[in-house]
């Protein structure tokens, strides 16, 4: 089944390149990235602490006895582009290590989480059917070194879900089934079960692990993960990262119906947490986030989105910032004031503790200044008019004050965008092959779908390709990987990658997706003005062109950035409007591509491009999928009694399942 044939939602003329040395290996443990090699390296073994800041408790030190003696940190406040170095060998790990092939080989990290219920109070209002891991919210941080192995179990303490995690914007290179994806990559853990997830830390930087199962993450199951590496700008300490979300009073999984019916209205959110703690429309916290600093210091500031419905405008009073990565994809650094953050996008950024001084915008003269969270205009899940308000931290220089700011901010744009196409310049460059986008787009739009989620009942769902998403909890894709036919509900479709030439330098796979406001063209679809941060797992990609008008395409006046574009695992489709973007076809896996709107997500706005499939179906032996089995059939066994059910009479599913 071809791209085009099996999608409808977007084209072209595929081809596709294999850069990374992919090795299958009998026993199923093959890893796609090179490593220098298991040494051993005694006790005289490399160990220092990770450049993370006071306010994380203990230091978290990172070592790498594989490597052997010799080894040295290089990383410091006056050069974080450095990591480790063998000046006897002269072999460096910095910020122009090619990490989609190379990494040093670190230690193992194992943790353990329990996903349970919990209320949660975040703003001075109870939500009575919060999903927490380890009966925190957000979850633990979890930590590690570049070239580390990440191990998580997983337990399953929630009584009427299954679960399953991801890992966001972790590649997962030659790992799928650890891509936590349920009815693709795994079957739900039933409750009382567990699974373990093991994976390669190869890139750096910090992003978040949440739930994947329907709309849990929604209702708390997400927390932060950094894995520490060099960066391209220079900085003094660190800070805890910086989970940004809209909230809910409710669950989620109640404001789904009014998603499926629009009565009375769509669901709305209530209020803004900062690392679980904000305010409502018309609240006055007796909490807000705090964090404090020393004059002159440079701070690293890990910024995650991790939101249902709204995109953020992130500021800080009277204060630079120095951006230094997207996603996971370290950046040449440029300075702003302001950082506009979709849902499920990340950003490193240094703050630089000078408060600037203007006639328009004086210094504090008590040293406390609000951070903003601003909701961007088109793409909030507010009613409004009933809006929280946008000053939800203070920046303090003084930790003993208790003063409120009075400062105030640019006058920036509050337009729902991503950050500016052209200032995000990767530093590991990539030169994507040109090609003429012979085939038209197709389009994002919304569908009626029968029998969904129950017989009779005829609501409309998103739809990325040629219908609505609609996965099987008990069987998911990886059970299934020799098929040559789909169910059309779990929308797959093939990059049309070939065999011919393994070694072929020019296996990329292209996409266009456009998101039209109106029906002025012949379709099943029906179209309204909305913009989609789309998420794909598996890979970065190259985000070819982005605009607010889709018959730019058309009409031919659409310019592809090739060389070296920016790169991601999230941007944004602007409403009305187009993206375009690329990636190697070199991890073999099935892999969706989502809107990272929850109730988009839920509706079925996704594809599953199955990437590689003669390869993926070598590489996962019946070895590799006796754990995957395992949790299926006890899943299985769970699901089949009615009496596990929130409701024993009614449709258990009664979403996509993602």
């Amino acid at each position: 089944m071809s791209f085009y044939d099996a999608c409808k939602a977007v084209v072209v003329s595929v081809t596709a390149i294999f850069t990374l040395p992919f090795h299958l290996v009998n026993d199923g443990s093959n890893q796609a990235v090179l490593s220098l090699g298991k040494i051993n390296g005694g006790k005289d073994y490399l160990k220092f602490p990770a450049p993370n800041g006071p306010d994380s408790g203990e230091n978290f030190t990172c070592e790498y006895p594989a490597l052997g003696s010799g080894w040295e940190k290089c990383t410091t406040a006056e050069d974080r582009s450095c990591w480790i170095k063998n000046p006897t060998t002269g072999q460096t790990f910095d910020i122009y290590t090619d990490y989609e092939n190379i990494a040093p080989e670190g230690i193992t990290r194992e943790y353990y989480l329990d996903v349970d219920e919990m209320p949660i109070n975040g703003d001075g209002v109870f939500n009575p059917d919060g999903k927490v891991f380890n009966q925190t919210y957000p979850g633990p941080w979890l930590k590690a070194c570049w070239g580390d192995t990440i191990k998580v179990t997983i337990k399953n303490s929630l009584k009427y879900n299954g679960t399953t995690i991801h890992w966001h914007g972790i590649r997962q290179n030659g790992t799928m089934e650890m891509d936590g994806v349920n009815g693709v990559t795994q079957c739900p853990i039933a409750p009382q079960d567990n699974y373990t997830y093991t994976f390669k830390a190869v890139q750096y930087g910090s992003s978040w692990y949440h739930s994947h199962y329907s709309l849990q993450y929604a209702d708390g199951l997400a927390g932060p993960i950094t894995i520490f590496g060099p960066s391209s700008s220079n900085f003094d300490e660190g800070r805890n990262p910086i989970l940004i979300t809209d909230w809910s009073h409710a669950s989620a999984f109640q404001a789904w119906q009014r998603e499926l019916t629009g009565k009375p209205s769509p669901p709305k959110m209530n209020g803004v947490l900062i690392n679980g703690v904000g305010n409502y429309a018309g609240s006055f916290p007796t909490e807000r986030y705090n964090m404090t600093v020393e004059q002159g210091k440079k701070y690293i500031l890990r910024i995650i989105n991790t939101s249902v419905d709204t995109t953020w405008i992130f500021s800080i009073d009277n204060h630079n910032l120095t951006v230094m990565s997207s996603d996971f994809v370290p950046i040449t650094p440029f300075n702003t004031t302001h950082i506009v953050i979709g849902i499920g996008q990340r950003y490193h950024v240094v703050l630089n503790a000078i408060p600037t001084n203007t006639d328009t915008l004086p210094a504090s003269a008590d040293g406390n200044y609000w951070i903003r969270t601003v909701a961007a205009d088109g793409c909030k899940g507010f009613e409004n008019g009933n809006e929280p308000d946008e000053r939800q931290g203070i920046l303090r220089y003084n930790s003993s004050s208790t003063n409120v700011p009075t400062t105030f901010r640019d006058d920036y744009s509050l337009a729902c965008r991503d950050e500016n196409y052209t200032k995000l310049e990767p530093i590991l460059r990539w030169d994507v092959p040109k090609v003429n986008f012979s085939e038209g787009p197709f389009d994002i739009g919304l569908q009626n779908a029968k029998g969904r989620p129950a017989q009779g009942d005829n609501f409309a769902f998103w739809s990325f390709g040629a219908n609505p998403l609609w996965l099987n909890f008990s069987n998911p894709t990886i059970m299934n990987l020799e098929n040559t036919t789909w169910n059309p509900d779990y929308v797959i479709v093939s990059d049309n990658t070939t065999d011919s030439d393994p070694n072929d330098p020019e296996r990329w796979v292209y996409i266009v997706i456009t998101a039209p406001s109106n029906n002025g063209v012949p379709s099943d679809k029906f179209f309204v003005s909305a913009a989609h941060p789309l998420h794909l797992h598996g890979h970065d990609f190259a985000l070819l062109a982005q605009g607010n008008n889709s018959a730019d395409l058309q009409q031919g006046n659409v310019t592809f950035k090739f060389d070296n574009p920016p790169r991601r695992d999230v941007a944004l489709l602007p409403a009305g409007g187009y993206l375009v973007v690329a990636f190697k076809a070199d991890n073999p896996g099935a892999w969706v591509f989502h809107c990272h709107i929850a109730w988009h997500a839920s509706s079925g706005l996704s594809i599953q491009i199955l990437e590689r499939q003669k390869d993926l179906v070598k590489m996962m032996t019946e070895e590799r999928l006796k754990e995957p089995t395992r949790v299926c059939d006890n899943w299985n066994k769970w699901v089949s009694d009615p009496n596990n059910h929130w409701n024993p009479n009614g449709p258990f599913q009664d979403d996509s399942g993602i």
